[in-house]
């Protein structure tokens, strides 16, 4: 186990990035949740198709951490851009039956499975580019 106090700074470390078919499949999966969510809010849901392309973008508010520090707008981005919060979501309105919720926890998995199949992955704290996906722009 590495030594903290000689540890280098998280900004001086390469970012990690999965690379060739790994990368391609696991953005593959995004598309796959992308489309599975989408078909299930459309075949399941008796809710308006409108909510898709208005809610669909939501997620990336939590941006908005970045204005304060590339710290606190990993931790928001990857807050909202993981499957745990989306899927409390579902599971709960599934339980009291709500169906527009189901629709607000589907088109959020949506918007993450297409950030995944586009390349976008969770972010690191050293800058808004670094993601586990790798760097984006390369």
């Amino acid at each position: 186990m590495p030594d903290p106090r000689t540890a280098e700074p998280a900004a001086a470390r390469s970012t990690p990035g999965v690379v060739g078919t790994p990368r391609r499949i696991l953005q593959a999966e995004g598309a796959v949740l992308l489309v599975a969510a989408l078909t299930t809010y459309v075949v399941g849901l008796d809710e308006p198709w409108w909510w898709v392309p208005l809610l669909l973008f939501v997620p990336d508010v939590l941006m908005v951490g970045y204005a304060r520090s590339t710290r606190v707008g990993a931790w928001t981005y990857n807050l909202a851009h993981s499957y745990p919060a989306p899927a409390l979501l579902g599971a709960i309105a599934l339980a009291a039956d709500t169906t527009a919720w189901q629709g607000v926890a589907l088109v959020w998995f949506a918007h993450i499975g297409m950030d995944r199949a586009l390349g976008y992955g969770l972010k690191y704290d050293t800058a808004f580019t670094d993601t586990h996906l790798g760097r984006i722009g390369r």
